[in-house]
């Protein structure tokens, strides 16, 4: 390994360190030195790792345009490579960005193009993650039952891959389906379902995405104090991870707040009887 290899693989590591703590400037920083180096050294792998994680970041940061010219480029190179299994995820990545803009159409177009290929080279855990994001595009599209059945079908593979994390993501996500039409009973049960599998992995961040739409579910049947109780702990999540959604929940839970003393007015005050 060549010296500018070195450096790129070490950057990598401290972008990807960063990424995941949410510190996404000083990822975004690392990957593009990398990216220097990888450009200097003609490493054609290397490039792809660094470019896809580039392309990662600009994703998260809501600079599409960016993240579409990372992932094209790093599809050019798997495909002069011959790596399949890449070109799948890479096409999983364009699908992600079209779904983030609501293109809804071009989304399910890489998605399928994308699935062909996990399918091709037998990437279970691959296509576990794509059936759920094919059931986002079937249930932002009206399909319902389209989606459900996306749902299961990468519910089925996270229980055959252990993965349960990817089944309690799986649980709330039909758990929203069920929300959307309208069938609490069901999605309270699907929401319970994921909340339990969460807390058994003492998962804070997926137990509390269950709970987002247990309190949802809960707000539209009326239930307003189970639902303000539920988001209580949504926005203590949120407020401990300094996650995006703090001060849309916030305002959300002041609103319920709002709602129940409207429900429960006060008592006049009485005076001592003589």
């Amino acid at each position: 390994m060549t010296l500018r290899n070195s450096l790129s693989e070490e950057l990598n590591r401290q972008g990807n360190e960063h990424f995941s703590r949410g510190y996404y400037t000083e990822a975004y920083t690392c990957y593009a030195k990398a990216l220097e180096y990888d450009r200097l050294s003609g490493d054609q792998r290397a490039l792809v790792a660094t470019l896809g994680n580039l392309g990662n970041i600009c994703a998260v940061s809501g600079r599409r345009d960016f993240a579409q010219a990372h992932y094209q480029e790093v599809l050019e190179l798997q495909t002069v490579l011959g790596d399949e299994k890449g070109i799948g995820t890479t096409l999983a990545n364009l699908g992600n960005l079209r779904a983030d803009a609501g293109e809804w159409d071009r989304a399910r177009a890489y998605y399928l193009e994308a699935l062909d290929l996990m399918t091709k080279t037998h990437d279970e855990p691959a296509q576990a993650v794509l059936f759920s994001d094919l059931g986002l595009v079937a249930r932002e599209t009206g399909q319902f039952e389209e989606a459900i059945q996306f749902y299961e079908r990468s519910l089925e593979l996270m229980r055959r891959l252990s993965n349960l994390g990817g089944v309690a993501d799986a649980w709330r996500m039909i758990g929203r389906t069920f929300l959307v039409q309208q069938r609490y009973d069901e999605a309270i049960a699907c929401c319970h379902t994921s909340q339990s599998v969460a807390e058994r992995l003492r998962d804070e961040l997926r137990a509390g995405g269950a709970r987002y739409v247990l309190a949802q579910c809960y707000e539209e049947m009326g239930r307003l104090q189970d639902a303000a109780e539920l988001l209580e702990q949504v926005v203590d999540m949120d407020r401990k991870y300094r996650l995006p959604k703090l001060e849309e929940n916030a305002q959300r839970l002041k609103v319920l707040r709002a709602r129940l003393a409207d429900s429960y007015p006060p008592r006049p005050h009485q005076g001592i009887q003589a």
